[in-house]
């Protein structure tokens, strides 16, 4: 059997059984620099598990892989939130399901955002890993690094997914 997961715009309603959509609009702000700058403040928090893990920054520089894109794994990161942020601006798409102990192909969901958005998986969410729209495109990752394993990888057996691209080109 094979199923297609048609990506659905990304809304912070929709996105919220896995994370944070990381995006300005709709989100309070106040002015700060005597007035000539909007802070959108804790747009998102990063979780971290343990005392001495600490949040890092790193920057991923991906390429657009062929669609329609078969989904054979998900990917989980138990012990801290992950947050990608685009800096290009350019849509990406997004497969996500909801924690648990193994994901289900019936509940993956797929978005897309609008390339103004950035993500933050919370701790435990499988997601695939990044899927970028553009022929390269870059990433502002904001993750964990600390003691212990923090990616479990979940395969896909039985059930044929393909995730189809919105975006042609």
């Amino acid at each position: 059997m094979q199923r297609i997961l048609t990506p659905e715009p990304l809304t912070k309603a929709r996105f919220a059984p896995y994370g944070d959509v990381i995006e300005t609009e709709g989100s309070d702000f106040f002015m700060i620099n005597n007035g000539s700058t909007q802070r959108f403040h804790r747009l998102s928090e990063v979780m971290l598990s343990q005392a001495d893990d600490r949040a890092i920054i790193s920057i991923f520089r991906t390429q657009k892989l062929s669609y329609p894109l078969p989904i054979k794994m998900l990917e989980r990161h138990p012990l801290g939130s992950q947050a990608f942020i685009p800096l290009k601006q350019h849509p990406f798409l997004i497969v996500v399901a909801e924690p648990g102990e193994h994901p289900t192909p019936k509940s993956i969901r797929a978005f897309i955002t609008n390339g103004r958005q950035g993500i933050n998986y919370h701790s435990g969410v499988w997601h695939h890993p990044i899927l970028c729209c553009a022929a390269e495109d870059d990433f502002l990752i904001v993750d964990r690094a600390g003691d212990g394993n923090n990616c479990d990888e979940h395969y896909f057996n039985d059930e044929e997914m393909l995730l189809e691209n919105p975006i042609r080109g």
